[in-house]
């Protein structure tokens, strides 16, 4: 997320250091480029979120839900206040752009919202599966017939918040060491704690008795630490897996679990030191190809470290993303993360941002959660996997007002 979204690797420092700085220039910039994706967007890793009891309506009712401690007056007339959020109800003409999206693109995130609905919605999701073969003007005018908009709003009032992104990432990788790929991707080890930090990225990667725990864990090795770092900012990706008897197969890496150390952005790291100026792509960029020794320095500023476990993709649809908190695929351009504590899992959200990077009116879905994303109106974009989506995710950090959409009484 799902999404410090958010390194791991057994060789020493001063050989992450030798292979990084004979990357070429090319490469070394769209690894970077990539890895500010998380500098940025702090979207955060997204771990599985623990079922969580759905929040309850005012009693007696099915109207949105009271997000924080029941009882007291309403902020405003007419207005359900939540604990960091409140919903005022609006007429569907007040959606900007809601007669223009693509229902239909929207679609199969409702039905995979199917697969795991919030109680409020699982009356709704026989008439859903029914008009996925549905027109788009029959399927809007369903929604407005069944559900009721309401702004969110944080509790001062205040309706403009913002939107990141985030993405899967995809890279090479090999079952066995060498060649080039000498960067771990580890499963958890036996005997990680579940809420008590353990040993710190640095330690994992340069202290050999904390490697030794790790001995036979290794799922695969990459070519680069930076890489590694941006799959463990996201918190999932896709590896394309080198096997011994030379085939490739396509396979995903998903949240595991984490050192339970704090995430650290190596771009604050920069200025704090006052490396850099701004932490910018074109500051860090800059900075990383006149710095290549001092890379892994950078990195391990990071204390956070994730392992991962694999998962097959064979028979997955191609644009099918991971499971996000809610439990269910992600859908590329239709899925987002939200703060669970403002808005439920498995809402439809009307989102509307308006740029600079790119205008963004549309249906998308409440399905994933991050550690960053926090307040009323927040959200992380899921782009999809691969390059395209990285750059978008990496660029995109613009306004946001949201909309969400609850059955009618």
């Amino acid at each position: 997320m799902v999404h410090q979204i958010n390194s791991r690797k057994s060789t020493s420092a001063s050989r992450a250091s030798r292979k990084i700085s004979s990357m070429s220039l090319s490469l070394l910039r769209q690894i970077i480029v990539v890895a500010i994706v998380g500098v940025l967007t702090a979207c955060g890793t997204r771990p599985p979120a623990p079922p969580v009891a759905e929040p309850s309506g005012e009693a007696g009712t099915l109207g949105p839900p009271r997000l924080g401690p029941l009882g007291g007056p309403l902020a405003v007339p007419g207005t359900l206040a939540g604990y960091r959020s409140r919903w005022v109800p609006v007429d569907w003409n007040d959606l900007p752009g809601w007669q223009q999206d693509a229902m239909h693109e929207a679609w199969q995130a409702w039905l995979r919202n199917c697969e795991r609905p919030a109680p409020a919605f699982v009356p709704l999701c026989p008439e859903v599966r029914r008009l996925a073969i549905a027109g788009e003007e029959e399927q809007r005018a369903w929604m407005q017939q069944r559900l009721q908009p309401y702004r969110i709003e944080a509790q001062d009032g205040n309706l403009n918040g913002l939107l990141t992104s985030y993405f899967e990432p995809v890279l090479e990788g090999a079952r066995v060491r060498g060649n080039g790929f000498e960067v771990p991707i580890y499963a958890p080890p036996p005997g990680l704690p579940a809420k008590q930090p353990w040993y710190t990225r640095q330690q994992i990667e340069s202290d050999s008795q904390v490697q030794a725990q790790l001995a036979g864990r290794v799922i695969a090795w990459v070519r680069d630490p930076v890489q590694a770092m941006v799959l463990h900012i996201q918190g999932t990706g896709r590896l394309r897996l080198h096997e011994p008897d030379g085939s490739t197969r396509l396979v995903r890496l998903a949240y595991a679990a984490t050192n339970n150390q704090p995430y650290q952005s190596v771009g604050r790291w920069l200025l704090d030191r006052g490396l850099v100026r701004d932490a910018t792509w074109p500051g860090i960029s800059a900075w990383a190809q006149s710095n290549p020794g001092r890379v892994q320095e950078m990195l391990w500023g990071n204390p956070r470290y994730v392992f991962f476990r694999e998962e097959p993709l064979d028979g997955v649809a191609a644009d099918e993303g991971p499971r996000g908190a809610q439990g269910v695929p992600l859908t590329p351009g239709r899925s987002i993360a939200v703060d669970r504590t403002s808005i439920p899992y498995g809402t439809p959200v009307w989102l509307v941002s308006e740029g600079p990077v790119v205008r963004l009116d549309r249906l998308v879905m409440a399905q994933d959660t991050g550690s960053a994303i926090v307040g009323a109106v927040r959200a992380d974009y899921f782009a999809g996997s691969g390059d395209a989506a990285g750059a978008l995710a990496g660029r995109l950090k613009q306004g946001l007002r949201l909309w969400a959409l609850w059955p009618r009484q």
